[in-house]
């Protein structure tokens, strides 16, 4: 049975995104960037909500086709492009050839998909779904040094406690903290 870990980078004081959506505060060097890559490449597959979906797939599909695009982005668009992704969605219409659209957050659905390997989540409304369904073993965090005072909470409020445990913590050079949380049991 495979891992689900809801991978995001967050702010000190808890958010996701600026109002608006803009991700401009988030540090990333080619460290960083090459432990997103390692984390992506070690998963089945991709989970993720509307918003997050159309972020990514504005840009990484074709982001290895500038030839002034370093190694880490090259690797990327390689990850972005091979890997499955399953887009939860009621309003979309339709989703790119290595994309499933999703209407609901179904438990059976996401077992099924999880039997097949580990999983990783974007976006906070799809990962409380999944945390409010005890599917979600893990928690990954790149911490940045930054206060953005407003914008998408990581995590949208839960309906009760969330008893996580430390299992990694790492410093990286750009002063963000890579922390990984699992959820015990």
């Amino acid at each position: 049975m495979g891992r689900i870990v809801f991978n995001m980078s967050v702010s000190l004081d808890g958010r996701v995104a600026r109002p608006g959506g803009s991700l401009d505060w988030v540090a990333v060097d080619d460290e960083a960037h090459r432990l997103f890559n390692d984390d992506a490449r070690a998963m089945s597959a991709f989970l993720m909500g509307r918003r997050m979906y159309e972020l990514l797939q504005a840009y990484w599909p074709a982001a290895d086709a500038d030839p002034a695009a370093p190694e880490v982005i090259i690797d990327f668009a390689r990850i972005w492009r091979e890997k499955p992704k399953y887009v939860f969605s009621r309003t979309l219409e339709s989703v790119d050839p290595t994309s499933t659209l999703m209407r609901d957050v179904r438990r059976e659905d996401i077992e099924r998909l999880k039997a097949a390997g580990d999983l990783s989540v974007g976006g906070p409304t799809l990962a409380r779904a999944l945390i409010e369904l005890g599917l979600v073993d893990e928690l990954l965090m790149y911490v940045n040094p930054v206060v953005l005072g407003a914008g998408l909470r990581y995590l949208p409020p839960v309906a009760g406690p969330l008893t996580l445990e430390l299992r990694e913590s790492r410093a990286l050079t750009s002063g963000v903290l890579r922390l990984l949380y699992g959820v015990p049991g």
